[in-house]
């Protein structure tokens, strides 16, 4: 047994279940360690974001639709990765799923609406990955039958998982959004400096990709290639030799 790996799952799990106390102890060298968090996943974001300068407080939702339980634990920092981790009855899907997908619809539901409403959006459109640059997020589901992708439970695949996740999320994050609006302002300052990045990024390739056509297409006769000098004497014919 490896200590690390044993506790690396055992905090996984302690975290995902809120007010579990958990012991591990390895008798060959007398290592112990005690995990027991009463924030629950909310913690679980911190301990991710530990390295990392959070924008706002981590945001927390939890609630049971149809006998499924949705619980979604996010904090946005100055960071430019997405790091959102999704588990279906304490089992970890690193391919996602029908709960991850219901997240981040959720989320850019939400705050494209929000932003729009606000008019923040005059010189930008935002788009999905955007709403999602910084963002780290816990999303965990209790599904009474669940279907996954296989044994390994790489993936979650119950339909209606998406909807009542989407659905969860998108309602506790537009009042999160109304009723912090300093925390909201951060939150879609952070979305529209992702989105013109982008954007700007993505003019510059363009530029760099007519150039190269330019270049290489039948904008300069076969013989002759782009001016590599700055030397007027190399570069420019003279008057009689032009003519």
């Amino acid at each position: 047994f490896d200590f690390d790996t044993l506790e690396d799952r055992l905090r996984e799990l302690a975290f995902l279940n809120k007010g579990l106390a958990i012991t591990l102890q390895d008798e060959r060298t007398g290592k112990k360690e005690s995990f027991h968090y009463e924030g629950g996943i909310g913690e679980f974001v911190a301990y991710m974001n530990r390295n990392d300068e959070g924008i706002h407080p981590v945001i927390y939702a939890d609630k049971t639709v149809d006998n499924v339980r949705v619980e979604v634990a996010m904090q946005y920092t100055t960071g430019e990765e997405e790091r959102s981790r999704a588990y279906a009855n304490n089992a970890f899907n690193p391919g996602g799923g029908t709960h991850l997908s219901g997240f981040r619809a959720a989320v850019t539901r939400a705050l494209n609406a929000y932003g729009n409403k606000q008019e923040l959006f005059k010189n930008v459109a935002p788009i999905g990955e955007d709403f999602r640059e910084g963002l780290t997020a816990i999303v965990s589901v209790q599904v009474p039958d669940p279907q996954f992708e296989s044994q390994t439970k790489i993936r979650l695949n119950n339909p209606e998982v998406e909807g009542l996740v989407s659905s969860v999320l998108h309602e506790h994050l537009s009042r999160y959004l109304e009723e912090t609006p300093k925390e909201a302002k951060r939150i879609l300052n952070k979305v529209i400096l992702a989105a013109e990045a982008r954007e700007a990024a993505s003019k510059a390739k363009k530029a760099l990709k007519d150039r190269k056509s330019i270049l290489s297409g039948g904008g300069l006769p076969g013989k002759l290639m782009d001016c590599t000098t700055r030397d007027r004497e190399e570069s420019e014919l003279p008057l009689d030799q032009e003519q």
